[in-house]
């Protein structure tokens, strides 16, 4: 029997979850039941095949008369709590787009708020369905690399200015005194952070003992697009990230293992692992996934342990409370960046070979000689 579902926010990323629903409808696994949304779609925005759904603004109305056992919500960041909650008190389960929210204290209310109501909450973090994931850690189980010393994670993309228009919350930190933290680190790279937190055995909250962060700014908005962090964890590993939504060349995020006699690569998005180690070859390897959404049917159908639960995020909300209690982010000198001819969008000039090095020797920007990155902008 298929799982009736509401997808609340079907526009912007929720077009991706409509074409996966429609998925996962083609096999019989759920059916789409409700739409919400502020602005009800038109015909031509629904896939064909999803037939004619419910469609209200108000989602706790439409989830008491569709009777949906499922909510996909794919809002705007600061809108996460308070719809979940809408969901829990009536015993419908969720998939919760990440970051699940702007802060650690509107995270422990959410998921403190669904553990008392009893439902299953999966967060989406689709990079931690990946068969990549279990894979690395029997690698580093086994001892192919050694010793695991740390972690590092890059991710070189490009944004136009026009994506910090496509809504009013886009590149912001708060908007009308509300949280927001749409930071590179926290949404459009968020998934570097989690996987290298997963892969370092940290990903509670309990598990961080420290951030420190370079924050910075090469457009022109109130959050970061180019930034790294350094992350303490109880394992006594450090985690080091950095990102940018100003690269040069835009490449493939990845997550980089360093062991005492090798190291893995994990491209997540792509499934895609490169296992380098002493006395071998290189040795590639390319995984499956498992749908989140899929995942959440299978648990709430039968038992299955949910991939990504709320408690498996912890260490993550702790960054993105870090970044929210950190000073705003410096902007970038006018030198430092340059207009990408044609794009309409900034680059900042050096900062693909920048963000390797971080990874690659887990050290902060300013410690890799950024001068641009002034060690007097660390914060904690």
């Amino acid at each position: 029997m298929s799982a009736d579902i509401v997808l609340a926010g079907a526009r912007g990323h929720g077009r991706w979850h409509l074409d996966n629903i429609r998925r996962l409808q083609d096999k019989g696994i759920v059916r789409l039941a409700g739409l919400c949304e502020l602005t009800p779609l038109g015909r031509d925005e629904i896939p064909e095949g999803l037939g004619t759904p419910e469609q209200s603004a108000d989602l706790g109305a439409l989830l008491d008369s569709t009777g949906a056992r499922i909510a996909v919500i794919c809002t705007p960041i600061p809108t996460h709590t308070d719809l979940a909650l809408t969901a829990a008190a009536r015993g419908v389960h969720l998939l919760l787009e990440k970051p699940p929210a702007p802060s650690y204290a509107e995270f422990r209310r959410m998921a403190d708020g669904i553990e008392a109501a009893g439902v299953a909450c999966q967060i989406g973090f689709q990079s931690l369905g990946s068969h990549a994931v279990p894979a690395i850690r029997e690698m580093i189980a086994e001892g192919a690399i050694g010793q695991v010393v740390g972690i590092g994670a890059a991710g070189a993309w490009a944004r136009a200015e026009a994506y910090y228009r496509r809504t009013p919350w886009a590149g912001r930190r708060r908007l009308n005194g509300v949280d927001v933290l749409d930071g590179v680190l926290t949404n459009p790279l968020a998934h570097a952070v989690a996987t290298a937190l997963a892969l370092n055995g940290s990903p509670r909250a309990e598990d961080v003992t420290d951030v420190e962060l370079e924050l910075l700014r090469a457009n022109d908005i109130e959050s970061d697009d180019t930034s790294c962090i350094r992350v303490s964890t109880a394992p006594g590993r450090q985690v080091t990230v950095a990102a940018t939504l100003c690269a040069e060349k835009p490449g493939e995020p990845y997550v980089l293992v360093h062991g005492t006699r090798g190291r893995i690569t994990f491209w997540y998005k792509q499934d895609r692992v490169l296992l380098q180690r002493a006395d071998h070859g290189p040795e590639e390897y390319e995984y499956g996934r498992t749908d989140l959404l899929e995942n959440l049917v299978d648990h709430v159908t039968d038992g299955t342990e949910l991939l990504v639960t709320p408690a498996s995020t912890g260490a993550f909300m702790k960054v993105v409370e870090a970044i929210r209690r950190a000073p705003d982010p410096a902007p970038l000198p006018a030198g430092a960046w340059h207009p990408v001819p044609g794009e309409g969008r900034r680059a900042v000039a050096g900062i693909d070979a920048l963000v390797a090095a971080a990874a690659d020797t887990l050290a902060l920007y300013s410690e890799l000689g950024a001068a641009w990155a002034r060690p007097k902008e660390v914060s904690r």
